[in-house]
């Protein structure tokens, strides 16, 4: 089987979603199915060999052009075609290309209208690459993309799907206007997939109702990582000091504030513990980050941030210093990575009872809950694994061997091929 995955670059930052679709490849792959894992906007960024093509479409450069000038849409696609260099496109993100929904509300909607609207001769060429590519199946990784669907059906007999992994995040920090246009228009446009694909239950009923499918339509297949370096054991800290750990990307939906408020009320009955976050900072989040740093001048050296590691490796070294890791998301998370990685290394996690999080918990037995956006209560439940180290390193060890047989990467992608083939029977 061949399967062609199109998946979103981030504007040169760790994103979640497309280092997901990069392993996801990579497990497909391995399980004998031939992948093409194709960029959108931007080239990828991810920790892991990227699998993705080194040809871009709907290059970020070229969209943006294409939906403010009309002049720059009669130009012959010959004379601007090098913006879709990667590396013409990794040379722009460096100063700054946005990713924030609400400096990009009329684009969205510009994207969404497809053939028929300023991105039309970038829908005609993905459509017509796919078409003349011919594999079994389409995945696109997000439903943003969904305006190339209907072009696509006109030259492409095989199954369309469409995987659903934080699409009403980016939809819903858009302007009231812009945000009713588009979530209108992927409505419209979403009967051109033969299916959906979630990480969990709750964000299928979720996306359901938001975008008004068909819930038979919708498939649920568990995330996946690459267990291979998460060789973390519980009994292996051995901090001098309890530490409590963040990695996410650093942006106000994440809760870095919410942790250290957190933490504060624990370090002032236990000074001596410790709270290391790391993770990704874009300039959008640049003033937020700032604010939080200033925020938490009083907790002194009991309070470091690592920055972003850059390899894997590092990545796994840092969960490895960790007592618990938590993740206090103002937002419902569809997904929840960290909550593996971490787990995977033995780290145990307390998280907010909402979105993905009480799913990942049950199945997984390595963490703990808490009411969303109670300070109080995280700094509990913190407390309490801090207070009971058996109880501690018994969520470690079920956490991680639950992680282990149930979200290895190569169960996600025996998942996702009986998807596939049901389809194509």
């Amino acid at each position: 089987m061949h399967v062609a995955f199109i998946t979103a670059g981030g504007a040169g930052m760790f994103c979640g979603s497309c280092m997901h679709d990069n392993t996801w490849a990579h497990a497909l792959h391995a399980h004998g199915a031939e992948v093409s894992l194709i960029p959108t906007y931007t080239p990828i960024r991810v920790d892991e060999q990227d699998l993705s093509t080194s040809q871009v479409f709907f290059g970020g450069i070229n969209v943006f052009m294409d939906f403010r000038s009309r002049l720059w849409r009669r130009i012959p696609r010959m004379f601007t075609r090098w913006l879709d260099w990667p590396a013409v496109i990794r040379l722009a993100t460096r100063f700054g290309v946005s990713n924030d929904a609400h400096q990009l509300g009329a684009l969205t909607v510009a994207m969404l209208e497809g053939e028929l609207g300023p991105e039309s001769r970038e829908v005609e060429e993905l459509a017509e690459y796919l078409a003349h590519l011919k594999p079994d199946v389409v995945c696109f990784s997000n439903a943003l993309l969904a305006g190339v669907v209907r072009r696509l059906r006109e030259q492409y007999q095989g199954r369309i799907y469409c995987i659903l992994q934080g699409d009403d995040i980016f939809l819903e920090d858009l302007p009231e206007t812009y945000r009713e246009q588009a979530i209108e228009k992927i409505r419209e446009r979403a009967v051109d997939f033969d299916g959906f694909l979630v990480h969990s239950e709750y964000y299928r009923e979720f996306m359901a109702n938001y975008l008004h499918l068909p819930r038979d339509r919708m498939h649920c297949v568990p995330l996946g990582i690459e267990l291979a370096g998460h060789d973390g054991l519980p009994e292996a800290t051995g901090n001098e000091h309890f530490t409590i750990g963040y990695f996410a990307r650093i942006c106000p939906e994440k809760g870095l504030h919410n942790l250290i408020d957190a933490f504060r009320i624990l370090h002032a009955k236990y000074p001596a513990i410790r709270l290391r976050a790391g993770g990704y900072l874009g300039s959008r989040d640049e003033a937020y980050f700032k604010q939080t740093l200033a925020s938490a001048s009083d907790l002194s050296d009991a309070f470091e941030y690592i920055g972003s590691p850059e390899t894997r490796a590092e990545k796994i070294a840092f969960l490895n210093t960790l007592d618990v890791l938590s993740v206090p998301t103002t937002y419902h998370e569809p997904k929840g990575l960290y909550v593996l990685e971490s787990l995977a290394n033995g780290v145990p996690v307390v998280q907010p009872r909402h979105g993905a999080f009480p799913e990942l918990i049950e199945a997984t037995k390595g963490g703990l809950l808490f009411e969303p956006n109670d300070a109080a209560g995280l700094a509990e439940r913190l407390e309490a694994l801090m207070l009971d180290p058996d109880h501690r390193l018994e969520l470690g060890r079920r956490g991680r061997e639950n992680v282990r047989s149930l979200y290895d990467q190569g169960r996600m992608a025996e998942v996702t091929l009986g998807i596939f083939a049901s389809g194509l029977s």
